[in-house]
């Protein structure tokens, strides 16, 4: 493998009370301190606005039309005309009393008017807010208040959650712009309220009648504050600097130019990915300053192979969840071939991976197996795509290696947070020995592990593992309003994650494990499991609970102690005779107990990834004696799942192959 690591500082043993630290890696490119910025671009702003100027007549956000009610082609905004448009967004901001420093809520998917509201927060130094629904009931609510948002751009499909129900703090709103059209109905509700509901044109058209020109933002200024959910609670408010910004997507420049395949003004990225999330938009703002075209799926994301079909991406980003799916997708439709093409399919696939694994790249291992058999594959992502890039989680060897092979296109995958501007570590599209990784520090940080001694993990031992600390110049300002928790996570410059890496002798980073019980599924969504015990734990018949889920699933699943007595009141009152273990054994409880899981999370609002698919039932409590507790009783989650490993790797394959049963044939149309 290349060398793409510097090792900037030795590791060390603690002192004074303090944990051991392993050794700092920086990127080759930052080997002798971090590039310079590139002139004139020091701001998100910036980004943008150098690309306006210097592609006016470039295609730059396109939506699909809908005709009969079906999305037809994609209809495109030059960077020119997405210029004007702002101005006049950011000219009406001003007129409804916005100032430098005035928070902007942004409310609904991803779509042109998303993008111009955000580019109008930036030309006129706004706070860019947006407000993502699924960080839990009464989000919404809290975000608005927190930040001290006074005007908000909505989805239409959206105005229900403002208008039209308890939520409080629509009543300090001043403005609603829709990103289309409003009803009678909606103007009506936000009279009552009141606030005026704008529609965008009308909103344009007051930017027309009072025109202001930019007032362009400082590298310090505030570019968003950036809300990610919480261990439990209420969410957290990242904030991000426009140096930040302008810093990471030069540091992607960068790293782009190590590699012969560069991103140019042709390429298109199919953005699905929610654009309240910071990936999605570091990504949009790479492809801005490159003056290359971003096109949005139309807002189904079970249909977004036909939209891919349509664009024609040659950029796909993605969560693991999607990548599964295109994984099921191609196996099913391999397993339906004749068996004579199958057999040539599979044995295409070890020759070309044998070669990737000797030293050649994607596209020179093996032409005559992409011709024979890949194309197909490639066809199914567009026909164009030369870069896949997954990050949100850990996607599974099984499936890295699969498409590195199949979709004759460069393929990696990434890490980072909110917290690090989207990105604090990234692979290399062709290096197959770096699969089951996420690659080395990016451009712009540097990375080492932390002592975690209550885990066991050691960074300097063999492997060096411990958790993630980032620093350098994509980081974070600070949690709003929540200088605690800033405090507790930034210490000495360094940005404590969380996670659990173990790291190379070269520097190269794999994702392990999570320090405080947080962790992602495959679709890219915390689950804080400790939070969902104590909830769980109110259904009377439940004794204790123990909620398990991996980065490689999109389910929760559970082992149960149930409570003895209720159990035991449950069976006579349903018919049901024999021991408490006895009992435990029926598939009747097993259903009740999950009824009664559903019943709960119902009452307390969980998400429907917080919601537990299937359990496994154990009349012995979690104790002591079988290592399962501390003498506090706090679980020992991996003597947990060490104990209970056989019972769910057992469950998940039930549950993955009802859900197949269940898809049926809608899994040909559905899967990507």
């Amino acid at each position: 493998m290349k060398v793409y690591t510097v090792k900037v500082e030795d590791g060390k043993p603690g002192k004074d009370g303090r944990p051991s630290v392993g050794p700092v890696y920086r990127n080759v490119v930052a080997k002798n301190g971090f590039p310079p910025p590139e002139p004139g671009m020091y701001t998100s702003w910036d980004v943008f606005r150098v690309a306006a100027e210097k592609y006016p007549s470039n295609t730059m956000l396109g939506w699909r039309e809908f005709v009969d009610g079906k999305p037809g082609h994609y209809l495109w905004k030059t960077y020119k005309e997405v210029y004007e448009e702002l101005l006049q967004v950011g000219s009406a901001l001003l007129q409804l009393g916005a100032k430098p420093g005035s928070r902007i809520g942004i409310y609904g998917a991803n779509c042109p008017q998303w993008i111009i509201a955000m580019e109008a927060c930036n030309g006129y130094s706004l706070t860019c807010v947006p407000l993502y629904d699924t960080l839990g009931s009464g989000a919404i609510d809290y975000i608005i208040e927190h930040a001290e948002i006074d005007i908000v751009f909505v989805q239409d499909k959206k105005m229900k959650e403002i208008l039209f129900s308890d939520c409080k703090s629509a009543q300090r709103l001043k403005a609603i712009i829709s990103f289309t059209s409003t009803s009678k109905e909606q103007v009506d509700a936000a009279s009552q309220i009141g606030f005026k509901l704008y529609t965008w044109n009308d909103f344009r058209q007051m930017g027309k009648d009072y025109p202001s020109n930019p007032y362009p933002p400082q590298p310090l200024d505030i570019c968003t504050i950036m809300y990610t959910s919480g261990t439990s609670g209420n969410p957290k408010g990242v904030i991000l600097t426009h140096e930040s910004h302008a810093m990471l997507v030069r540091g992607v420049d960068i790293y782009m130019d190590l590699f012969d395949d560069k991103m140019t003004v042709d390429d298109v990225y199919l953005s699905f990915l929610p654009l309240a999330h910071i990936l999605d938009r570091i990504l949009e703002e790479y492809f801005f300053h490159k003056g290359a075209s971003v096109g949005y799926y139309h807002g189904d994301i079970n249909a977004l192979r036909d939209d891919i079909a349509e664009l024609k991406p040659t950029l796909l980003v993605g969560v693991p969840r999607v990548f599964e799916r295109i994984h099921e997708g191609v196996l099913t439709a391999v397993a339906e071939l004749r068996p004579l093409r199958r057999m040539i399919f599979n044995l295409l696939y070890r020759h070309k991976l044998s070669w990737m694994k000797s030293g050649y790249s994607h596209k020179t291992a093996s032409p005559f197996a992409d011709l024979l058999a890949f194309r197909k594959v490639k066809a199914r992502l567009g026909g164009r795509i030369r870069l896949i890039i997954s990050g949100g989680a850990p996607l599974s060897t099984e499936i890295e290696e699969f498409l590195r092979v199949t979709s004759c296109a460069y393929f990696t995958q990434g890490y980072g947070l909110t917290e690090t501007c989207g990105l604090s570590s990234v692979g290399f599209p062709d290096e197959i020995s770096l699969i089951g990784t996420v690659g080395v520090a990016s451009t712009y940080t540097e990375l080492r592990l932390e002592e975690v001694p209550e885990m066991g993990y050691d960074p300097l031992g063999v492997p060096s593992r411990g958790e993630i600390c980032v620093r350098g110049k994509t980081l974070f300002s600070g949690y709003y309003k929540n200088p605690e928790l800033t405090k507790e996570v930034m210490i000495d410059g360094w940005f404590h994650t969380g996670d659990v890496g173990e790291m190379s002798a070269d520097g190269v980073l794999k994702i392990i494990d999570r320090k405080k019980n947080i962790f992602k599924l495959s679709q890219g969504e915390y689950v804080a499991s400790e939070y969902l015990e104590k909830v769980y734990g109110f259904a009377p018949i439940v004794e204790d609970i123990w909620v398990y889920g991996d980065s490689y699933r999109s389910m929760l699943v559970a082992v149960v102690t149930p409570h003895q007595d209720n159990t035991k009141k449950w069976a006579e009152l349903n018919g049901y005779k024999g021991s408490f273990a006895e009992l435990c054994t029926l598939e009747e409880l097993k259903k009740y107990i999950l009824q009664e899981l559903k019943a709960v999370a119902e009452k307390n609002k969980l998400r429907g990834f917080e919601s537990i698919k299937g359990i496994v039932v154990d009349p012995l409590p979690f104790d002591i004696e079988r290592d399962l507790v501390t003498p506090t009783m706090k679980k020992k989650r991996v003597q947990m799942l060490k104990q209970y490993q056989t019972e769910i790797e057992k469950l998940y394959e039930t549950l993955e192959k009802g859900r197949e049963r269940g898809r049926g044939d809608k899994t040909k149309n559905v899967a990507l």
